[in-house]
C-alpha cells in the first residue's frame, strides 16, 4: 500500500502560527488581548497616516506578533482598516462634538462651532477628529471603511442638528460641511495668519 502525504502551504503555515502565539496555556484573554494591541496599533497609525499607510507585516512587527498570526484576529487586512477607522473616528468624536458623549444634555450649537473650528483643532492633526483629518483618504477606500464613517458623519449631523435652534437637518449638513472644511483647508494653509483668518471666517459666520 502506498500514503501519500500531501503538503498544504496555507495551513501548516496557519498551524504553526496558531501553535505558536496561541499554544497550549495560550488562554481566550491573552488573544483578546493581543487583538487589542494590534487594533489600537493600527488606529494610531490610521489617524498618523491614513488607510493606505497599513502594512500588516509591518504592523504585526510593530506590536512583536508573526505575519501569520495576524488571521488569528482578523479576516482580512479590509475588516482590519475599517476596525481601525471606527477606533479612531470613536476618539475622535469627543473633539468633533466637543465632549458631549450620549445622554449627555446637548450643549449649544454656538459651544459646538468655537470648539471645532478653531486653532487647537487645527493643530491636533492626530487626535482631533478623525472624519476632518481622514475623510479625502477614505473616499478612495473599500465600502467598509466608507460605512464606518457614514455612520459617524450621519450621528455627527444629528448631533448638530439637536443643538440648532432650527432643529434642520439640512442646516445641520451645511454647518458640517463648512466647519470639517474649515479644520481641513487652514491645516493645509502655509500661512499661520491666513489659516487663523480662515477658522474666524467660518467662526464668525456660523
Amino acid at each position: 500500500m502506498i500514503i501519500i502525504f500531501q503538503y498544504d502551504e496555507y495551513n501548516s503555515h496557519s498551524q504553526g502560527t496558531d501553535i505558536q502565539e496561541h499554544g497550549m496555556g495560550h488562554s481566550q484573554a491573552d488573544k483578546a488581548h493581543s487583538r487589542e494591541k494590534i487594533l489600537r496599533q493600527a488606529a494610531d497609525q490610521v489617524r498618523d497616516n491614513g488607510l493606505e499607510s497599513i502594512s500588516i507585516g509591518k504592523l504585526m512587527r510593530s506590536v512583536e506578533l508573526t505575519h501569520g498570526g495576524f488571521y488569528n484576529h482578523f479576516e482580512s487586512r479590509s475588516e482590519l482598516l475599517a476596525q481601525a477607522l471606527e477606533r479612531a473616528l470613536v476618539e475622535g468624536a469627543k473633539t468633533a462634538t466637543t465632549g458631549v458623549k450620549p445622554g449627555d444634555a446637548p450643549r449649544s450649537y454656538e459651544t459646538r462651532v468655537r470648539g471645532y473650528v478653531s486653532r487647537a483643532h487645527r493643530d491636533a492633526r492626530t487626535s482631533g477628529c478623525a472624519i476632518a483629518a481622514l475623510a479625502s483618504d477614505v473616499a478612495r477606500a473599500d465600502v467598509a471603511s466608507r460605512a464606518v464613517m457614514s455612520t459617524h458623519i450621519d450621528e455627527f449631523v444629528g448631533q448638530l442638528a439637536q443643538s440648532m435652534h432650527s432643529r434642520d437637518e439640512g442646516d445641520a449638513m451645511l454647518a458640517m460641511s463648512a466647519m470639517v472644511g474649515a479644520v481641513l483647508l487652514a491645516r493645509v494653509q502655509t500661512d499661520p495668519k491666513k489659516s487663523d483668518a480662515l477658522l474666524k471666517s467660518v467662526r464668525d459666520r456660523l
